[in-house]
């Protein structure tokens, strides 16, 4: 697997950390999940930094973003009891299958 793969891939992981953190923060009033909070977006930033030597942004930020909509979904779900109706389920089908037509079929994607 390329490396820029690697740092988009831990980038996703920090966004993830960052966003739950975010929730369990209680809007910045809990101090380890606000601190948290900062560290992992900060950690996230540089990876993405990393990654966009070798591909485009709007290419990288697809991939982020939306893996890390699926993987913040998951987390309210199973952690913090947030539940997901058919048609938000349906949006991230939808979601995972743009990310995965960006990285079999586009030339624009490294691979």
């Amino acid at each position: 697997m390329p490396v820029h793969y690697i740092y988009l891939i831990l980038a996703v992981a920090a966004e993830t950390v960052g966003t739950s953190a975010l929730q369990a923060s209680q809007q910045f009033t809990k101090t380890v999940p606000s601190i948290l909070v900062v560290v992992s977006y900060a950690v996230s930033f540089y990876l993405l930094a990393l990654t966009l030597k070798v591909m485009p942004v709007g290419i990288m930020y697809a991939i982020w973003s939306g893996l890390g909509i699926v993987f913040i979904a998951i987390i309210g779900w199973v952690i913090f009891g947030q539940r997901l109706d058919l048609p938000a389920i349906l949006g991230m089908t939808m979601i995972l299958a743009g990310i995965l037509i960006i990285h079999l079929f586009s030339t624009t994607s490294t691979h």
